[in-house]
């Protein structure tokens, strides 16, 4: 069985995590094969937005633990995880110059948690919830979670989630600012469709210049951030999406845009 799945329809990506049996556990199968399924979205121009989600009634419950288990492989090298797969995918998605969403359709824990704030846009499922559950096992929040937490909620509920592992219910993620929305469950896979394909029709030249302005702002100045926002403003204007977007505009019809 495919531990990843992957459709393209109406320049979508939708990639599915599968391995239902384990909560959509990463192991180095899954790992591998949602790398190849990342890169062939950045090398190909039919794909203009990425859809993430999960098999099954979890999205993803981090890293199989079974696969690092000290019992049967002696001390594993935890930093040599994370700076191998981990730290790399979440690279790789914010590198992409398109929208990345994600549909939480269960329980998102320790770096599937993580995974899931990776991505640009998260909607949740009703049921869903969040956990950081490092702490149960002696651990940390990895894969970018003890950077986006803190930079989300705050130091205090980040600390609280972290330290206690509490399930943090999709509708209190929505409230706190850590997701985009909360849906309920027999929604959450039409509207996260509907936002993809939205966004794969829009000017994704104009989104990839939103993705890198917003994430330099996190350890930018104001005076360094407004240089960037001149430049990134000056590679859009120039932009055949630009052009494209103000014809339509003024002519009164809808926008064709190509990304360019």
């Amino acid at each position: 069985m495919k531990t990843v799945l992957t459709s393209l329809a109406d320049n979508v990506l939708e990639i599915t995590l599968n391995r239902p049996d384990r909560l959509n556990a990463f192991n180095e199968e899954m790992h591998l094969a949602l790398r190849a399924a990342l890169e062939g979205a950045a090398r190909d121009d039919g794909v203009r937005c990425v859809l993430l989600t999960g098999a099954g009634r979890g999205f993803c419950a981090g890293q199989d633990l079974g696969d690092r288990d000290p019992r049967k492989m002696g001390t594993p090298d935890l930093g040599d995880t994370v700076r191998r797969f981990w730290a790399p995918l979440v690279r790789q998605i914010r590198a992409l110059e398109m929208p990345v969403v994600c549909a939480v359709n269960g329980v998102a824990a320790g770096a599937g948690s993580s995974l899931a704030l990776a991505c640009d846009l998260t909607l949740a499922a009703q049921s869903a919830k969040f956990i950081q559950s490092f702490s149960k096992v002696g651990l940390m929040p990895d894969t970018g979670g003890s950077w986006h937490l803190p930079h989300l909620l705050g130091r205090q509920r980040a600390m609280g989630l972290a330290l206690t592992a509490q399930p943090l219910p999709a509708a209190q993620a929505e409230s706190w600012g850590l997701i985009w929305r909360c849906v309920a469950d027999d929604a959450l896979m039409a509207e996260a469709r509907a936002l993809a394909a939205g966004f794969a029709v829009g000017p994704t030249f104009g989104y990839a210049a939103t993705k890198r302005a917003m994430d330099a702002a996190a350890t930018a100045s104001l005076d360094s951030h407004l240089d960037l926002e001149a430049e990134l403003m000056k590679a859009c204007g120039e932009s055949a999406d630009y052009a494209e977007g103000v014809a339509a505009f003024l002519d009164k019809r809808p926008a064709e845009f190509k990304g360019r």
